[in-house]
């Protein structure tokens, strides 16, 4: 069994970026604007001792800093995302150091987090900055060449020889059945015995073409919040939004207008039958503000012992994997790293689940 957190690598300046939210915006940015919305709302976050790291400036002290962290608290692995856009590439710099430094010890794969950028932080859904295609099978060949040269490292996560590969929107890919079908046989011509692909099980809707996937990752709390979340917490959920965007609205208010007691969610999550080739996921926190401000949504009550028991339970279904949503995720309150909050509670968690 081995634990997986998801990865961003958004902690560095790129030309997107600067076009996109303003010059030199990093995911620090959006971190150090956090506010809080009601009594007892920790926000801003802070990291330990001001750590607001840079993974191009400084990448391989810090990758080394994260691996060293990750292996002594009982963390195997990393799941990278990866903003592959057919051909065009966004924050692959991070991963790309990881690669040329074979002395950072850590095991790791990657997660093609296969959706179209828009502007979602600021309500503008619609408005799309850098949109997904998916090409013909020679733009294939373009992603999977560049993929090999991670596949072929000896950190890289592979299961019966094969690369692990996550796919975070496979229902989106039409010629998905092709693709992977190139994707195995290219694999093998390169000494492997195919691709282990993961498919995600998200917010959004299901995969139907189950016969394609190795086996589906969780991607919590999205999924639970949209397709096992329990009907009356549902209703009142909903109902309770209306009413305060309404009052918002009115009253030109910033009232936090979304939060849900984390333990209907994470309860969901535990008490769930998986499948075999199912891997759950679970978070240790989610307060998205920073972001999104009043239209936010934070999971209310949660703490490094409620993390450890749900932990606990998942890891006795002696799942193949286990993810964790996430290593990193700053602007939605959702990371194992050191912060002056709980310092090292959610990695002293982790630790004592695995003795």
């Amino acid at each position: 069994m081995k634990i997986l957190a998801m990865y961003l690598p958004q902690y560095h300046t790129f030309k997107e970026n600067n076009e996109w939210w303003g010059e030199g915006y990093t995911e620090w940015t959006a971190v150090k604007r956090g506010k809080p919305l009601y009594k007892g709302h920790v926000q801003p976050r802070v990291p330990l001792n001001d750590n607001y790291y840079d993974l191009v400036k400084d990448g391989v002290n810090t990758w080394k800093w994260q691996a060293s962290l990750a292996k002594e608290y009982g963390v195997d692995g990393f799941s990278i995302y990866q903003y592959w856009f057919n051909g065009k590439q966004l924050m692959n710099k991070p991963m790309e150091i990881l690669l040329e430094h074979e002395e950072i010890d850590i095991n790791y794969c990657i997660c093609w987090a296969n959706e179209s950028w828009t502007r979602t932080w600021y309500g503008l859904a619609n408005q799309v900055l850098m949109e997904q295609t998916y090409g013909t099978e020679e733009d294939w060949k373009k992603h999977f060449d560049y993929n090999l040269q991670f596949f072929k490292d000896k950190r890289y996560i592979k299961i019966n020889n094969k690369p692990l590969f996550q796919i975070y929107r496979s229902f989106d890919i039409e010629d998905l059945d092709k693709m992977l079908d190139c994707f195995n046989k290219w694999a093998k011509e390169a000494g492997f015995d195919g691709i282990h692909v993961l498919f995600g099980k998200t917010g959004w809707e299901a995969e139907k073409r189950n016969n394609l996937a190795d086996g589906y990752y969780f991607f919590e709390p999205g999924y639970t919040l949209n397709h096992d979340f329990a009907k009356m917490s549902r209703i009142s959920y909903k109902i309770r939004v209306a009413v305060i965007s309404t009052i918002n609205k009115i009253k030109k208010n910033k009232v936090l207008e979304r939060y849900i007691p984390a333990k209907n969610i994470l309860e969901r999550i535990v008490d769930r039958k998986y499948e075999k080739n199912d891997c759950p996921c679970i978070f240790p926190d989610w307060d998205n503000t920073p972001r999104r401000s009043h239209k936010g949504l934070v999971y209310k009550g949660t703490s490094p012992e409620y993390f450890s028991n749900c932990l606990k339970k998942l890891i006795n279904n002696n799942p193949e994997i286990v993810f964790i949503n996430a290593w990193n995720e700053w602007g939605e309150g959702a990371y194992l790293e050191p912060d002056t909050y709980r310092r090292y509670a959610y990695l002293e968690a982790i630790k004592e689940c695995r003795k």
